[in-house]
C-alpha cells in the first residue's frame, strides 16, 4: 500500500534508519544532513575516518543519538563491508545512505587537470566516485521496502569552477553514477540523488586553492545573494529521503541559492 503524499507520516522519517558517511567535524556538510534526519525522526548509523578522526566524530554520533559508530576507511580492505554488516546484524534494513566523502591527492588537485597523475586521478575516482557505487550495492539487498541513496556533489561538475581542476570530472561522473544507479534500483523502489550545495566553509573545502574568492563571488552572484549553510543542505535532502518525495529520482539538486543558474 502507497503512502499518502499528504499524509503527516509521509513527511518525517520516523521508523527509518539510515547510514551517514563522511562527518568530520560539526562544520561538515554531513552533519547538517545528519542533524536534519534527526530531527525528522530517524535513527543513525555514523562513521569516523580513523582514530584520529574519532574524538571530533563521537561527540557528534553521541549528540544524535547514532545507533551505530564504525570506522571506515573506503581505501581499507574490508571496511566497508564489515559496516554494511554492523548494519545488518544490528537492524536488519537500511532506508538511506548519505555518501558525502571526496579526496584527491594535494598535487594533482592543485595543479592543472592536463597535469594530473594516473595514480592520483584513479585514487580521487576511487574514493570519491567509485565507493559511492560499492555503497549502493551493499545497501540494495538492506533496502527491502526501498529507499534513498545520497551523495555530495558540486557546480564544477557541470561548468569549469576556477581552481576546482581534477575534482571537477571526478564529480560530473559521480553524477553520472547516480542517474545510471537511479535508473538501474528505481524498479526496487530506491531512489538516488546528487546533492549540488553551493561552495561552503568545510574542511575538505579548504583544500581548494583561493577558496574565498569562490565564497565571495557566490554570494555576490546567486540570486538570494547569501551562502547556504549546512542546515540548508540538510532539511532539503532530508526531504528527499522521505516518502513524500518517493517519486523523485535521479536528479542533480542544486541547494545554492539559485547560484547556479547565473552566467
Amino acid at each position: 500500500m502507497e503512502t499518502d503524499p499528504f499524509s503527516e507520516a509521509s513527511r518525517t522519517l520516523s521508523g527509518k534508519r539510515g547510514l551517514v558517511v563522511g562527518i568530520a567535524n560539526d562544520q561538515s556538510i554531513a552533519y547538517g544532513c545528519a542533524r536534519a534526519f534527526r530531527v525528522l525522526g530517524a535513527e543513525l548509523a555514523l562513521t569516523y575516518y580513523n582514530d584520529k578522526a574519532k574524538p571530533h566524530v563521537e561527540p557528534l554520533a553521541k549528540e544524535l543519538g547514532a545507533t551505530i559508530f564504525e570506522p571506515l576507511n573506503v581505501l581499507e580492505e574490508g571496511q566497508l563491508e564489515a559496516v554494511f554488516k554492523v548494519i545488518e546484524a544490528r537492524w536488519g534494513g537500511l532506508d538511506f545512505v548519505l555518501h558525502s566523502i571526496a579526496f584527491a591527492p594535494k598535487e594533482d588537485l592543485h595543479g592543472r587537470v592536463v597535469d594530473c597523475s594516473r595514480d592520483g586521478f584513479l585514487t580521487a575516482m576511487n574514493v570519491s566516485c567509485h565507493s559511492f557505487i560499492r555503497m549502493a550495492k551493499l545497501a540494495e539487498p538492506l533496502m527491502t521496502r526501498g529507499g534513498t541513496l545520497f551523495t555530495m556533489s558540486y557546480f564544477g561538475a557541470e561548468r569549469v569552477v576556477a581552481n576546482y581542476n581534477m575534482m571537477g570530472p571526478v564529480k560530473a561522473a559521480l553524477e553520472a553514477t547516480a542517474r545510471y544507479l537511479a535508473a538501474e534500483l528505481g524498479p526496487k523502489g530506491i531512489r538516488v540523488h546528487a546533492i549540488s550545495p553551493g561552495p561552503l566553509k568545510t574542511r575538505a573545502a579548504s583544500g581548494l586553492s583561493h577558496f574565498d574568492d569562490l565564497l565571495n563571488e557566490a554570494a555576490a552572484t546567486a540570486p538570494t545573494r547569501s551562502l547556504v549553510g549546512i542546515e540548508d543542505v540538510g532539511i532539503a535532502t532530508a526531504y528527499l529521503a522521505t516518502d513524500a518525495a518517493r517519486l523523485i529520482t535521479g536528479n542533480t539538486v542544486y541547494i545554492d541559492g539559485g547560484y547556479h543558474i547565473m552566467g
